[in-house]
C-alpha cells in the first residue's frame, strides 16, 4: 500500500513538473522573430494588402485588404512575414513592410448587425460619469493614442475623446501604452 501511495506521488510530481515546462516554455516563446512580443496589434500601412496562405510570395492569395490604418494582431512570425488575424478572425500572412506599428482600433466589431441603437460612447475624461461627445457605431474604425489600461484615448473623424478599454478591438484588456 505505502509502495502503491509513493509511486503514485511521484508520478504525479513528476507530471506536474512536465506541466510548469510546457507553461514556462510558453512563456518564453512570448517573443517573435522580430524581439517584440506576440501577439501584439499593429495596422495596416498601405490602401492594398495582399494576405497570403503561407510566408512566401510563392503562396496564393487568400484576400486582400482595400484600407490603410485597419487594425491586425500579429500571431506569428517567419523572417520578414506576419502571421495576422484580423477583427473578424480572418489569419493569414502578410510581409512586414505593409504594417505599421500605427495603433488603431475597431468599436466594438462584435456588436455589428446586433441592432440599430448599439453604440460605442466616447467620453470627454476617462470615467464612465463622463459626458459622451461621440456614439460610434460598431465596426467604425478609431486611431488610439494612449491607454491606461480600462481607458483608450481616441480620435473618430473630429471627435476626440476616451472610449472604455474593453469596447474595442485593437488593444488587449489591461494594456496600457502611451
Amino acid at each position: 500500500m505505502r509502495r502503491s501511495a509513493f509511486v503514485f506521488c511521484m508520478a504525479l510530481s513528476l507530471a506536474l513538473v512536465g506541466d510548469l515546462g510546457q507553461i514556462a516554455h510558453a512563456q518564453g516563446a512570448a517573443k517573435g522573430a522580430s524581439g517584440l512580443p506576440l501577439p501584439r496589434f499593429v495596422s495596416l500601412k498601405s490602401k492594398r494588402v495582399n494576405m497570403r496562405i503561407g510566408p512566401s510570395t510563392d503562396y496564393a492569395v487568400s484576400w486582400m485588404y482595400l484600407k490603410a490604418g485597419m487594425p491586425v494582431e500579429i500571431v506569428q512570425e517567419y523572417e520578414n512575414w506576419r502571421r495576422i488575424r484580423d477583427a473578424d478572425g480572418t489569419e493569414g500572412w502578410v510581409n512586414q513592410a505593409l504594417l505599421s506599428g500605427e495603433r488603431t482600433a475597431v468599436a466594438a466589431p462584435w456588436m455589428r448587425g446586433k441592432g440599430e441603437s448599439i453604440y460605442v460612447n466616447m467620453r470627454r475624461e476617462p470615467q464612465s460619469s463622463a459626458s459622451v461627445i461621440a456614439k460610434l457605431e460598431p465596426g467604425v474604425m478609431i486611431r488610439i493614442g494612449e491607454c491606461n489600461g480600462d481607458w483608450c484615448r481616441a480620435e473618430a473623424g473630429q471627435a476626440n475623446g476616451w472610449v472604455p478599454q474593453g469596447e474595442i478591438w485593437g488593444a488587449y484588456p489591461g494594456e496600457a501604452f502611451k
